[in-house]
């Protein structure tokens, strides 16, 4: 299936969602080889489309942010994203091996993609309801836009985006709530009474109450390093056991077939007598 707009042909590779009103795809640039991939949010649906052309005709960001580029195709409207390999914060954040800095700083770094993103923040609402948070390596976060838009509301605001992202980060934030997490405590009290209308707001005050940047002490350090490794020292332990399991097999066949076992020879002096002499005490 091929999507072409005036200026590219998408060649479409995968399904990723598919509704009553819109499809998205995982799609690349027909004939190229540079591996660009992009995410195709085909709208079926007629009157999403003129809800969408409402928003981005009142959308103050002239550029519209990371859309690549929207055109029609038949009976549709498709909106192009840049696509980047998934890494789902639900998924990719363990709480457990992480200090409250860098819960914090994952916090920080959403707040600051939601500001910085130019998305129409009814688009916004949408992607972090979804989750379609994605947590990088380096802690960084980006947006998926494989969207599912039954439920787009132009009314959405700014203060509705900020809201629903208070609520992920406090679920961030609650897996250090054993610790002093004064971030925590107070984006409860606030996000309880929906306090928050701007990013700039949740911005500061996670700031303004983020744990100072210490050294880790030994126990911390130790239990970040099992919980980022566990899948490499797990294979590593598994070819210890299967190594001593041979072995074991290999000292009882040996035992079995001459009555004793030769390589356990050499830890013992096996010497009686020496010519003339004998070494029997």
């Amino acid at each position: 299936m091929t999507y072409r707009s005036r200026k590219t042909s998408y060649e479409v590779v995968s399904t990723i969602i598919s509704t009553g009103v819109n499809d998205c795809y995982l799609a690349r640039p027909e004939g190229a080889s540079d591996g660009r991939e992009y995410t195709l949010v085909v709208i079926k649906d007629h009157e999403t489309v003129k809800t969408l052309m409402e928003i981005y005709s009142t959308f103050r960001n002239p550029d519209r942010g990371l859309l690549t580029e929207s055109f029609s195709s038949g009976q549709t409207y498709v909106l192009v994203f840049p696509y980047r390999q998934e890494r789902p914060l639900d998924e990719f954040f363990v709480g457990e091996a992480y200090t409250l800095t860098r819960c914090e700083d994952i916090c920080t770094n959403l707040i600051l993609d939601c500001i910085s993103c130019g998305l129409p923040y009814p688009l916004l609402y949408l992607i972090l309801k979804q989750r379609l948070i994605n947590l990088a390596k380096d802690d960084s976060v980006f947006f998926s836009y494989s969207l599912d838009l039954t439920e787009l509301d132009r009314t959405k605001v700014e203060r509705d985006c900020t809201v629903r992202c208070a609520e992920i980060l406090l679920a961030v934030l609650a897996t250090k709530s054993d610790q002093k997490n004064v971030s925590y405590e107070l984006l409860s009290k606030k996000s309880a009474n929906s306090s928050y209308s701007f990013f700039t707001e949740l911005y500061r005050d996670l700031r303004i109450a983020a744990t100072p940047v210490k050294k880790r002490n030994i126990i911390v350090r130790i239990k970040s390093f099992f919980y980022r490794n566990s899948d490499r020292l797990f294979g590593i332990l598994f070819w210890i056991c299967l190594i001593l399991g041979i072995v074991a097999l290999v000292l009882l066949f040996t035992h079995l077939v001459w009555g004793d076992v030769p390589f356990l020879r050499i830890f013992f002096n096996s010497f009686k007598k020496i010519g003339t002499e004998s070494l029997v005490q």
